[in-house]
């Protein structure tokens, strides 16, 4: 007997680990399911000899390598071309984890392969690498296992993926341009605010006039950024303790948002901020359409699809909403009404999503809504990044033209007394 670790979800859908003793991962599998728990994964629990040697193979490339939406999408056209093709699926593993650039990929790959080698189910062995193989992917390779249609899944998938990495990008290069130059806004600012504001200083004290309220308060800014005294440059801390008080913001927040009431309230107000809740509205019910969709095309089971699709949500709001679904289905109601008395979806997809419920072509409705809000997001981001470039100029020349205007304005009042 061996003691296997499991990740399993009870009937309430809550997430725990529990230990289990069996002969094999297999048959502690069907223990678990057979008392009613949903398994996420199940690996075998190491020894303190099999954890010092594991230690002694520690790869770093493994380590801090990631697996990108990316690499699986490119796995899984290349994997549906040769499974297409009737190569076997052992070779097929074989040749794409030689050409794997990605060391934690690659890794898994090779595992796969001589899982598979010895009579194992590609979905059971991909469950031993989560960081690799979400549980969307491994449910949607166990229906294509199941149906002998390993190949027309694997197409999905690389659709799903590379439409999924497409949208993500495009928010990315929506928010890549406001973030670099509003760092360099904050950069300049910095730099002109300590070195630039007390050489002025310096001659508005030589000159003993009364000074602008706004070019004080600059001087005040100036005068915290760069400490107590200039004598002392080493009793400056001000700048330290202002980065320490950011630094535990940021922290403070991700603790508030890690709990349960936290990402409930924080995920609510992101849906109603202006401009970014409604692209935040788009993209979630963009991925859930998606997803969804292609998991009942796939042949997953409804109830395990609503479980993935929660867990794949990325909002705590529209994951409370989908649990809501579920357990409308369970009590034999429908999705587009539980979804809708949630009030997070727009109504043109809720009204889709209910002509495809009772005309029995759900997933066919689903990708339909999911490409109309993927080219939603697509115009919005757009129409974001054209509103941001123009009005990140204006705030750099403010910024810039605030402190220039601050440091003249002490020497038109010295003009008109001279005057």
């Amino acid at each position: 007997m061996a003691t296997f670790v499991a990740e399993i979800r009870d009937a309430q859908g809550t997430l725990k680990k529990q230990k289990i003793e069996a002969e094999s991962a297999r048959e502690a599998r069907a223990t678990l399911r057979g008392q009613g728990l949903t398994v996420q994964d199940i690996k075998k629990a190491q020894t303190f000899q099999e954890t010092l040697e594991s230690l002694g193979q520690f790869d770093i490339g493994e380590y801090t390598a990631s697996v990108t939406v990316r690499d699986k999408a490119i796995f899984s056209r290349q994997m549906a071309v040769m499974v297409n093709a009737g190569v076997p699926i052992v070779r097929s593993l074989g040749v794409l984890s030689d050409q794997c650039d990605n060391p934690k990929f690659k890794k898994a790959l090779v595992t796969l392969s001589n899982d598979v080698q010895q009579g194992n189910n590609m979905s059971e062995s991909m469950r031993k690498f989560p960081d690799c193989f979400d549980n969307l992917y491994v449910a949607m390779i166990q229906a294509g296992e199941v149906g002998g249609v390993l190949d027309d899944v694997l197409n999905r998938l690389s659709k799903l993926l590379e439409d999924d990495a497409r949208l993500q990008n495009q928010i990315k290069s929506a928010m890549s341009y406001p973030t670099t130059v509003g760092s360099i806004a904050i950069i300049v600012f910095l730099a002109m605010t300590i070195f630039l504001i007390p050489t002025f200083a310096a001659i508005f004290e030589d000159l003993g006039t009364e000074l602008p309220a706004f070019t004080q308060m600059m001087l005040n800014i100036s005068a915290f950024l760069r400490g107590p005294s200039l004598a002392a440059p080493d009793t400056n801390y001000n700048v330290v303790f202002a980065l320490i008080g950011l630094v535990g913001s940021k922290i403070g927040f991700d603790k508030y948002y890690a709990t349960p009431i936290g990402k409930k309230q924080v995920d609510a107000l992101s849906l109603k901020m202006p401009v970014f809740g409604d692209l935040i509205e788009k993209t979630a019910v963009a991925r859930f359409c998606r997803t969804f969709g292609s998991l009942t095309r796939a042949g997953v089971p409804i109830l395990t699809s609503l479980d993935i699709v929660r867990d794949t949500a990325g909002n705590q709001t529209i994951a409370d909403a989908v649990d809501n679904a579920k357990e409308e289905v369970q009590s034999g109601g429908m999705i587009c009404q539980a979804i809708d008395r949630a009030k997070v979806f727009p109504n043109m997809a809720i009204q889709m999503m209910s002509i495809g419920e009772e005309t029995g072509e759900l997933d066919t409705m689903l990708m339909k809504v999911a490409d109309f809000y993927e080219d939603e997001v697509e115009q919005a981001v757009h129409a974001m990044t054209s509103m941001l470039e123009p009005l990140m100029i204006v705030v750099i020349g403010a910024m810039v033209g605030s402190i220039l205007l601050s440091m003249y304005l002490p020497m038109f009042k010295v003009f008109e007394d001279f005057g």
